[in-house]
């Protein structure tokens, strides 16, 4: 049967019907009830999870070149970023060889919120006691809520699931974010917590898009000391004493932008110690790291650049943005998208915070949902004067929207993207001539 579903991938990549990323595995589905417990196995070293609502295709990148470039091996990874169950089952069967042999190492596998409860119910009844099981868990934020519901809701179904997880597995939790630090409380396995300790980035002012304000052990009102975006910083609860706890001491030097690019960063450092990677072999590959497709990814044209920042929900987009100005862009494109992977309700353009936008930046408005944008920015540029107003663009065609930023540019500068996630492999096709999905 495998073959055969090999076969159906390799099919559908040739007639450019796809990439094989999925469909392999949801034909697997119909067989199987528990697909992953034929798979999981299979892995001589063990099996590594990332999931969170932004980070987890860079993070999952980020620990793959640590394997491969300290371990060697067979690593198997969807690193199309297909992250149901069936994309990571469809990695799992692409990762066979034509006879059948399965001489895998590694196994790691960015995972969808949604579905991460689905995944480790595989992994309870599968898992040999002398192979490794890690799950990284980056951040709750609000995400398609058409699709998911509330943080909370989702929280509540991944504590349920973490405790089903065979006792010699091991957490890397981000201490940073109330609700994931809270799963080393309430769920008793080895957890290794990382975080970011930097004061001098502390918000100045809180972003619009708070998640998660309240303590996940007694539900009082949380104190920050500081906030570094949306819910994720310093906190404490003054009524039960939960509090952030101590955080692992990592010191790399990146050249990515953002001070989110860190929790990418720390998340995968643990990784590589959990996996046995020396620290100068991890410090090493890390330090050297190229984005994955999408996220940070810089295109050049002409003798002129474009760089894409996956920005899918409130706190992303907002991280993203922060990132941006830093760089001092001349021209901005938001690509607002309402496809099936970006879910349906827009509404979330209201929590981002585009009035930290300056009036000397062009922005460049596109997208499905490009008027949403456009009325969007009006209220938050309202205070620019006539003149500047005009920095504000619309370009209902994609295509046209990067040929007008990169025409305002000169040689050697760079068009800031700002997409949702269909927007990003509609942008990167346009691009690159290359298909993702």
């Amino acid at each position: 049967m495998i073959i055969f579903l090999k076969v159906m991938g390799y099919v559908l990549r040739f007639f450019h019907l796809g990439s094989g990323a999925t469909w392999p595995g949801e034909v697997f589905l119909e067989f199987y009830h528990r697909p992953l417990v034929y798979f999981i196995p299979k892995f001589k070293e063990g099996i590594i999870f990332v999931a969170g609502t932004n980070g987890k295709t860079t993070t999952t990148s980020m620990i793959v070149s640590l394997l491969e470039k300290s371990e060697g091996g067979k690593i198997v990874t969807n690193d199309t970023g297909a992250n149901l169950l069936n994309g990571v089952i469809s990695a799992c069967i692409n990762a066979y060889s034509w006879s059948g042999n399965t001489d895998f190492d590694w196994g790691v596998f960015e995972v969808d919120e949604n579905s991460l409860p689905s995944v480790l119910m595989n992994v309870q009844c599968s898992m040999p006691n002398e192979k490794k099981i890690v799950l990284i868990l980056l951040n709750l934020f609000r995400d398609q809520l058409d699709r998911y519901g509330e943080v909370d809701a989702i929280a509540r179904k991944w504590e349920k699931a973490l405790r089903m997880l065979p006792s010699h597995a091991q957490l890397i939790l981000n201490a940073d974010d109330p609700q994931i630090a809270y799963f080393g409380k309430s769920v008793k396995l080895k957890t290794h917590y990382f975080g970011i300790n930097q004061k001098e980035n502390y918000l100045k002012i809180k972003d619009h898009a708070i998640d998660s304000a309240y303590c996940p052990n007694c539900w009082n009102s949380l104190t920050y000391e500081g906030i570094y975006f949306s819910h994720l910083g310093i906190w404490r609860c003054d009524k039960c004493g939960f509090k952030r706890p101590p955080v692992a001491n990592i010191n790399i030097k990146s050249h990515l932008p953002g001070l989110y690019s860190l929790y990418n960063l720390y998340a995968a450092y643990l990784a590589g110690a959990a996996a046995g990677i020396s620290k100068e072999d991890t410090e090493k590959t890390l330090s050297d790291f190229k984005p994955a497709f999408g996220r940070q990814e810089e295109v050049e044209i002409d003798r002129k650049k474009v760089k894409i920042f996956l920005s899918k929900n409130p706190a992303g987009f907002n991280a993203s943005i922060r990132a941006v100005l830093d760089l001092k862009p001349k021209a901005i494109l938001l690509v607002l998208n309402d496809r099936i992977p970006d879910g349906r309700d827009v509404s979330w353009i209201y929590d981002v915070d585009f009035e930290i936008v300056p009036p000397i930046v062009s922005v460049i408005c596109s997208g499905d949902r490009v008027y949403d944008m456009v009325v969007r920015m009006k209220y938050a540029i309202k205070h620019w004067n006539n003149e500047t107003m005009k920095q504000l663009m619309v370009e209902e065609k994609l295509s046209d929207a990067l040929k007008r930023g990169l025409s305002m540019l000169n040689k050697r500068e760079t068009l800031y993207v700002l997409p949702t996630y269909s927007a990003m492999l509609e942008t990167r096709k346009i691009l690159t001539g290359k298909k993702i999905l």
